[in-house]
Parts: C-alpha cells; structure tokens; sequence
C-alpha cells in the first residue's frame, strides 16, 4: 500500500480549517486571530486567504479589516439547500418552538467531533442568550445539542471522545470535566433531552433533542436557550416534551426527504 501523503492534501485541509474558522461569526475574524486558531505563519495565513478571496470565497471587510465569508459561499450554499432542504423541514419547528416557549430555538447539525448552529428563531422573550448564533461550533458532549447528539451514539464512539477529552473539548474542558460530562450524557438518555445549566456560560442554560437520520444515528439537533430563571426545574419537563415532539417531526420529515 502507497504510504505517500496525497500531494496538496495539506493545502485542502489548511483552506479549510481557515474557511471553518471565518464561517464562526458573521462579522468575520482579524488576521491575528486565524493567525493564532490555525497555528500557521502569518504570511501563509495571508497568502492562503488573499487566494481564497480571488476565488471569491472570501471577502475582506474594508471598514473592520476583518475575513468574511465571500459571494461564491453564498452561491455553493444554494445550490447544497436544494439538496439539504433543512430551511424548508425544520424552520417550521423551530418557529413553533420559539412561539410556545418564548426562548431562542436553533437547529445544529454534527460535522465530525462537533455541531455547527445552521439555523435560529427568536422567541419573544425580551431577555436572551447571545452563546448560540448561526454559523457556530461547539465540541461534542458542548453545549445543549453537542451533548444531545453525543448521548445517542454508540458506545464506542463515546468512549473514543470520552478517552481523549481534554483535547477534544478545548477550552470548554474546565467546566466540562470528563465526569460530568458523564454524567450529563447518562441523563440524557434518560430523560431523552439534554440540559446544559450554564457551563458555557454562566447563566445561560439550554437544552437539547436529537434528530436521527434513516439509519437512526443521532446527525441534527434542536435546542433551546436563554437565561437560568426561564429554565428551572419544574418547567424544564415542558420545555422537554416540546423538544422531542418537535425532534420526532423533524427526524420524520428528512428522512423522507434524504
């Protein structure tokens, strides 16, 4: 078997790894910033982001200097609705989540070892969380739908995360020990939605449901979030409920469509 690496493989996974990065935030990043996430030279960090932005992929915000996602992004996403039609199937749950409870609901998908927000719905509770926003990441086992999602792998594949923890979750791992990390999943699975009482931030709590593919594997989640009073314990059952009815409708619904 040829053990030469694939010329180019580490210029894709460099591209990408900077792409991720910009998409975390609509505002886009500082060169400092992807210089000090990626790990790379700073003049590889540039030359690879001003090729990126001659393709169209990225633009560079002339008032902020920041990197911004550019216009051929927006085109390739297009075209992957059509096939992803996740607006169409979950933005209506999300709209009835957001009206019955009053919190922001959100739907994230997993993408290897972690969940990426895709899409928000206001609630009309005049106080909100910001942790959660469209286009961010959070390790498996992180936040409300990471933990929603982890919770119904396989085993195995909990106890390989589990087994490297503290490099997995990153700068989430002091709050989220291995323990109770643990912990939190075996609720989870008890009760069949995640809680997360703050420990991405203080006093902003969420909760989580999955959403299984054809094959049953946890792949999407709906989650809930806000401040600490708007979860205590005996609404949290309510608030419970509507997630899983939702996440059921929505596991349904796409994988009719897949």
């Amino acid at each position: 078997m040829n053990s030469v690496p694939i010329q180019g493989a580490q210029v894709v996974s460099r591209v990408a790894a900077l792409l991720r990065m910009v998409g975390r935030k609509p505002e886009g990043s500082p060169l400092v910033e992807l210089v000090r996430e990626s790990g790379l030279t700073r003049p590889t960090v540039h030359r690879l982001l001003s090729s990126l932005a001659a393709e169209g992929l990225l633009d560079q915000d002339p008032n902020s200097g920041n990197w911004v996602l550019g216009p051929e992004i927006l085109l390739m996403g297009s075209v992957a609705s059509a096939r992803f039609p996740l607006e169409d199937i979950a933005r209506p749950g999300l709209r009835r989540l957001a009206e019955e409870t009053g919190e922001s609901a959100f739907f994230s998908i997993r993408r290897g070892n972690e969940t990426v927000c895709l899409l928000r719905e206001e609630g009309s509770f005049p106080v909100r969380s910001f942790v959660l926003h469209e286009g961010v990441r959070f390790p498996l086992g992180v936040a409300s739908a990471g933990t929603a999602i982890m919770a119904f792998l396989a085993a195995e594949e909990q106890e390989e995360l589990l087994a490297g923890w503290p490099a997995h979750a990153g700068s989430f791992a002091a709050a989220h020990t291995e323990a109770l990390v643990r912990e939190n999943l075996a609720a989870t699975r008890q009760a069949g939605y995640s809680v997360n009482p703050g420990l991405v931030l203080e006093g902003s709590w969420g909760m989580g449901a999955a959403v299984f593919d054809q094959r049953g594997r946890p792949a999407w989640a709906l989650s809930l979030t806000g401040i600490e009073p708007r979860f205590r314990e005996d609404r949290r059952a309510r608030l419970g409920r509507l997630l899983l009815d939702e996440a059921h409708r929505i596991s349904t619904l796409l994988q009719g469509a897949r």
